[in-house]
């Protein structure tokens, strides 16, 4: 099995390289790169392309990496204790498996997502060293030793919010997306729209990398706001020639609420269009 890409998703040739070396090597693939360039999208992709179950793991600031094992609801049978219900009696029934347990059971290879681990602390990765590499981990409660049918393909992504640990990074095929060129966001935008008309596709391009190389931008906008725009720029039947106007009193682009995402942003473009004003 070997990923090159699906008709919903443009995989570049070293991004294909990338997951393929991965699965090969049999370590999780870390997927590094700015927000929206399609990190989780690849995994959801990478599963769907090879036919296999998908596993999501979304983390947040207060995940743990012990929650991807199981969880032990100690108080929930406490509660059952005073109760007097006899369940109390099999500790399994206040376990829940956690989304590494569910990928170490699946009956066959499935993909498990690791999304966004740089959100957790710092300690995240480090706790899940063992059983990334051993694929197993026991359960303490019950003295179950849980071990892994088939390794699973592991993709981890992280948007370099902070440093990860050198052990997980050396345990770690690693792969930075960059942020697609335009012929390869002309082939995505052809992928997610079809028949669009080539010249409004042009001049909303590049617009698009004229506000990325933008000097001052708090937030450049992402492929994903890229497409947002574009479905709103159809949906108004807004014409190629309004896109192609170079008006200075004009520097914000139409519905710009859908690539500035925030008022220094705005005001930025505000500003450039003053002083081109004044400079005339």
């Amino acid at each position: 099995m070997r990923f090159s890409g699906t008709d919903n998703y443009i995989s570049t040739d070293d991004l294909s390289v990338a997951v393929n070396a991965a699965v090969t090597l049999e370590r999780p693939l870390l997927i590094k790169g700015e927000p929206g360039t399609g990190k989780t999208m690849l995994a959801i992709e990478v599963a769907k392309a090879m036919g296999l179950e998908l596993i999501e793991w979304h983390v947040k600031s207060t995940t743990k990496a012990a929650q991807g094992l199981y969880e032990y609801d100690a108080v929930a049978r406490l509660r059952d204790s005073q109760l007097g219900d006899p369940k109390v009696e099999d500790v399994k029934n206040y376990i829940r498996k956690g989304k590494l347990w569910e990928a170490f059971e699946a009956k066959t290879r499935p993909v498990l997502l690791i999304d966004e681990i740089d959100k957790a602390d710092i300690e995240f990765p480090n706790d899940l060293l063992q059983e990334l590499d051993r694929m197993e981990f026991h359960v303490y409660e019950t003295g179950e030793l849980i071990k892994a049918r088939q390794r699973p393909i592991i993709i981890i992504t992280s948007n370099n919010e902070k440093e990860l640990p050198d052990a997980f990074l050396r345990r770690c095929f690693f792969h930075f997306i960059r942020f697609p060129d335009e012929a390869t966001m002309q082939a995505i935008v052809d992928v997610h729209f079809p028949g669009i008309k080539k010249r409004l596709v042009s001049e909303a391009l590049q617009i698009f990398y004229d506000i990325r190389k933008a000097p001052g931008l708090k937030k450049k906008p992402s492929t994903s706001e890229l497409l947002d725009w574009l479905k709103l720029l159809l949906s108004e039947d807004i014409d190629e020639q309004v896109l192609r106007e170079r008006d200075p009193r004009k520097l914000i682009p139409p519905l710009h609420g859908a690539l500035l995402k925030n008022e220094q942003d705005v005001q930025l473009f505000e500003r450039l269009a003053f002083m081109v004003q004044r400079d005339r």
